[in-house]
């Protein structure tokens, strides 16, 4: 079943081609696949990508908050890199270009969601505390790409590398994997200081 791509904003896939346009950028960017690129470079397959809020041990409904849309930087059909949007007070914001395992880890998530049978709205979802990436698949393919609560049926597909004790690219319920990340969110026990 195909995925559900919502568009980005038109501001973030601007500010975006226009950091590709900018020789100063990519030079000044961690990426040697952007530097050392031969042929022209595409801006492709724009997700929203959320950051995982108000998870703690006493429960309550965990949000998200939108972060910014990233794209994969292609060259000759061939994701090199990835570059970010991000939003500020006076709309969509160039944010930076990067390169890494999470690349490629995100390509493999994507081809496994295309062969559900189920649609899907495809974005990615960080928990920052955890240095964790993944692929959120989102039960509402209508759904406006901000909206920050998770649906019935949605899915998390953790990138690669993937936090120890988490496999990686296999999907869970949002219902069954949210309990673990709170797990290892929820703050430690205090020790007791001995006199």
């Amino acid at each position: 079943m195909p995925l559900h791509v919502p568009p980005a904003p038109a501001p973030a896939l601007s500010s975006v081609l226009t950091a590709l346009g900018s020789p100063a950028a990519v030079r000044e960017a961690r990426t040697p696949s952007l530097r050392s690129a031969r042929t022209p470079l595409t801006a492709e397959l724009p997700l929203p990508v959320h950051v995982l809020e108000r998870v703690t041990a006493r429960g309550g409904t965990p949000r998200t908050r939108l972060s910014g849309w990233r794209f994969l930087i292609a060259e000759d059909g061939r994701a090199v890199a990835a570059g970010e949007a991000r939003p500020t007070p006076d709309g969509w914001a160039f944010s930076h270009f990067f390169e890494g395992p999470y690349l490629a880890s995100t390509q493999l998530a994507l081809r496994q969601a295309e062969a559900m049978t189920t649609p899907y709205q495809p974005r990615l979802l960080s928990v920052p505390e955890l240095y964790m990436l993944t692929l959120w698949l989102h039960a509402d393919i209508t759904a406006d790409a901000a909206s920050e609560l998770f649906a019935p049926g949605d899915l998390l597909v953790p990138l690669a590398p993937a936090p120890p004790g988490i496999a990686a690219h296999r999907p869970h319920r949002v219902s069954d994997l949210l309990p673990v990340l709170t797990l290892r969110l929820a703050p430690g026990p205090q020790l007791k200081a001995t006199a």
